[in-house]
């Protein structure tokens, strides 16, 4: 047995977050069942030896380069890992690592991308807020933590169709603190809220209930990257072809319904007018 580093995908959409939970479908939940099933993980044991992950994604985040460590046989590969993963869940690379690897505390950077539809957002403003946004600050106003929240993050933004991608990075962040970022920028971006709401949110005294600054919903979020300087990962070529082949699946399906749900919106639109009777013979 010897310490490995595992790159995770995930469709978070139909999890109730990464971290374990009794009773209700987790990613680690599924990790834990698959290393059970391959008789890395004993039947009786809490979780394996030195095991940690990157992150832990709340409820319906998804993961590009979700990053466990854990000490595994030499025969544990990616695509070993998939045979007993379900579907929403691919690894598809891993890394030798040092006997005293911890995927959290040796990670030196995350990076997170937020697809915010924004059709109503003026591009300068979001961009100004993203600015403002950056740098050290105490974010208490930010997460419900309530001690450690001392973070400079850095918020970029590109404009996609009706889209805007925010890419944010830091070497570390509080519970909800990107989605209520992206939320505060988005508010100041359309005019809901002035740009002086930032300075109030980093102020030492705490918003009151009514000023709080909600989470933007968690679909639109994906953990993409984590940089670890002590390891390089290998590609397994064969876990990352299934992990593309089951990704674009679920695009396609995403699709279909999303223009279902149009076709449905934009019909009681049409005939939302129309109050004549039916035939119904």
């Amino acid at each position: 047995m010897s310490m490995r580093a595992f790159r995770i995908a995930y469709d978070g959409t139909e999890y109730a977050g990464y971290q374990r939970q009794p009773d209700v479908p987790t990613v680690e939940n599924a990790i834990f069942d698959a290393l059970r099933s391959l008789g890395v993980l004993g039947s009786d044991a809490r979780k394996p030896d030195g095991y940690a992950a990157a992150g832990r994604t709340d409820a319906g985040v998804s993961a590009l380069a979700q990053t466990i460590g854990l000490e595994s046989p030499e025969w544990l590969t990616p695509r070993a890992l998939n045979g007993e993963l379900p579907g929403s869940i691919r690894s598809w690379a891993s890394a030798c690592a040092p006997d005293d690897f911890h995927a959290t505390h040796h990670a030196s950077r995350r990076e997170y991308t937020y697809h915010l539809h924004a059709p109503a957002v003026d591009d300068d403003r979001f961009a100004a807020a993203c600015e403002a946004l950056s740098g050290p600050h105490d974010v208490h106003n930010l997460t419900p933590d309530d001690r450690n929240t001392e973070r400079s993050p850095t918020l970029e933004s590109r404009r996609d169709g009706d889209f805007l991608v925010v890419t944010v990075t830091a070497s570390g962040f509080a519970r909800e603190l990107v989605r209520r970022l992206v939320s505060l920028a988005s508010a100041v971006g359309s005019g809901e809220s002035p740009p002086e709401k930032i300075d109030r949110v980093f102020a030492p005294e705490s918003l009151p209930g009514h000023e709080g600054i909600q989470p933007a919903p968690p679909e639109p979020l994906v953990l993409t990257d984590v940089e670890y300087p002590r390891l390089s990962f290998e590609v397994d070529p064969a876990a990352a072809e299934t992990a593309r082949e089951v990704f674009d699946a679920r695009s396609v399906e995403r699709r279909a319904r999303a223009r279902v749900a149009r076709m449905v919106a934009d019909g009681v639109q049409d005939r939302g007018g129309d109050s004549s009777p039916r035939d119904h013979h």
